[in-house]
């Protein structure tokens, strides 16, 4: 009799799990689907951008949700759980933590002992910048930049930008106008996302 009723627990035991484990994964499956279709959503509208059919005056609207899921989806090799917030009109963080020696050698550099014990190990970065644009060009100037909770400028921004976010994004200059392309006039940075304004 303890026996069966050990069976019986252990059975009771066994079904609560396997309906524990189907909830968990039932969640985890609606939430990568919801993730999936915010970043394809948001890589459609991407796509239509850089297709140049819009018409002159239109207006595409990428959501904060949207631009995380491109960051997330679209992350360089050594980055890892980008966000982008957008605070305050025109200004814009971005945080994620980097790894600099996978990132280094993922632009073809194999660092030296000295420098891959400087660069290896995941580290939290933060940066603020503002962005202004205006006739097809783009400006963003950096205001604030931190490792680790340590902010950093100077020599050692300019370091960073020419290694690292050079390499990546070569038509990028801080602080210095840049042609957009595809015909965007201008862009329209809010805490709701960004809107992209199509001209002639």
């Amino acid at each position: 009799m303890t026996r069966k009723g050990n069976c019986v627990h252990r059975a009771r035991v066994n079904k609560s799990v396997r309906r524990a484990l189907q909830g968990i994964l039932l969640v985890l499956t609606i939430t990568f689907a919801s993730a999936y279709d915010v970043y394809s959503s948001a890589r459609q509208k991407v796509d239509l951008i850089e297709s140049g059919r819009l018409q002159p005056g239109t207006r595409v609207d990428l959501s904060l949700r949207e631009l995380n899921a491109m960051a997330e989806h679209e992350a360089p090799v050594g980055v890892r759980d980008p966000q982008v917030a957008v605070e305050a009109p025109d200004v814009v963080t971005g945080r994620a933590l980097v790894d600099f020696g996978k990132v280094r050698r993922a632009q073809g550099f194999q660092p030296g002992w000295l420098m891959a014990k400087l660069l290896d190990g995941e580290r939290p970065v933060s940066v603020t910048a503002r962005v202004r644009s205006s006739a097809g060009k783009v400006t963003v100037e950096v205001q604030r930049a931190e490792i680790a909770g340590l902010e950093i400028d100077g020599p050692v921004l300019d370091f960073l930008v020419q290694n690292f976010v050079t390499p990546l994004y070569p038509e990028a200059m801080i602080g210095r106008p840049i042609a957009m392309g595809f015909r965007i006039d201008r862009l329209v940075v809010a805490p709701a996302g960004v809107a992209v304004l199509i001209g002639r």
